[in-house]
Parts: C-alpha cells; structure tokens; sequence
C-alpha cells in the first residue's frame, strides 16, 4: 500500500487497538502488531522483522519504537505521531485509572488470583513471536547454533547480551576479512 493511502486516523486507531488489547508489554504487542500490519497490507512479513531489530537497538520501549517506525514507514513523521499516540495513549489512560482505583482492590485476593493467572499468557504472547521470527530468520545451521547459544548464555548463564553481539560482530568482521584476503 501506498504511503498516501493510509489515513493517519486509521494508523492512530490500529495502533490504540493493539495497545489497549496488549497485556505484557512491547514484545506481546509484536503478535498483535504482525497480525494487524500483514492483514492490512501495511507491512510485509519480511519488513517487520527489521522493524522490530531497529526497536530493539534503539533506546526506549519497544512498543513505541515499533509504532515510531511502522509509522514513519506508513506515512512518515506525521504517521510515526499517529502511531506513536496510537499505542500510547491507552496504556496511558488505564495506568491512569489502575492508579486511581486499583488502591482500593490490591490486596483483594480475586484481583491477586487474576494477576497471577495473567503471567503465563503474557510469557506465551511473549514466546510465540520469538519463536517465530526465529523460524523465519535462522535459515541455516549455524544461525540455528547461534540463536541456541544465544538463549542459553542469557537465559541460564545470565552472561549480558552486550558481550554476545559483541563476540559475533567481532566474528562475522574476522571471518568477512579472512574470505576477503582469501580471495585476493
């Protein structure tokens, strides 16, 4: 789709949905935000991938990065606004009422059992589009070697996933230049 064809209203609309249906944060919302982009036309399968890395290396939350470059890439700086608010605004609005009303109920076992239930979904919403973007990204055995590594160092040897990208750049650097001299 054209950039001049979406509204900036509908990209306003689309991205309030997602951020008032989204329990968990910015990595529950990627679901959500692919469904909604792909269905829509608005962004390719491929495209949202990219988006999500660039969200991920900018600073800030990652919802909003998300919406700032969906936006941008829909309309520009007047879409990456609409987007921006978009999925802002609800999670705005309901903090806002939790704050005011949730003093009340916080110690209310209902509420403490909801909460609680609450948790494993937003793992699940979590873990889906991880588990699908690495699918559709890790195309051979070695990024599947990677991705594995990866997942263990950070997840059970709590090593800082600075030192890992680090490590890769430095081995995908060496071994661009090692081929390069190689061939000369």
């Amino acid at each position: 789709m054209r950039q001049e064809q979406v509204s900036l209203w509908k990209i306003f609309g689309v991205f309030a949905k997602i951020g008032a249906f989204t329990i968990g944060g910015g990595y529950a919302m990627i679901p959500l935000i692919e469904a909604e982009m792909n269905r829509r036309g608005w962004l390719s399968s491929e495209e949202l991938p990219d988006i999500i890395a660039l969200a991920q290396s900018a600073p800030g939350v990652l919802a909003v990065n998300v919406a700032i470059f969906a936006g941008y890439r829909l309309r520009g700086f007047k879409g990456t606004l609409a987007a921006t608010f978009g999925t802002i605004l609800p999670s705005f609005l309901i903090i806002l009422a939790i704050a005011m009303f949730m003093t009340h109920f916080q110690d209310n076992p209902v509420v403490v059992r909801i909460f609680k239930g609450i948790r494993p979904v937003v793992v699940s919403l979590i873990a889906v589009p991880m588990i699908n973007m690495a699918r559709r990204n890790n195309r051979s055995w070695w990024a599947w070697c990677i991705s594995a590594a990866t997942l263990l160092l950070v997840a059970f040897l709590d090593v800082s996933p600075i030192y890992i990208l680090l490590t890769i750049i430095v081995l995908a650097f060496s071994i661009t230049w090692l081929r390069e001299r190689r061939k000369n």
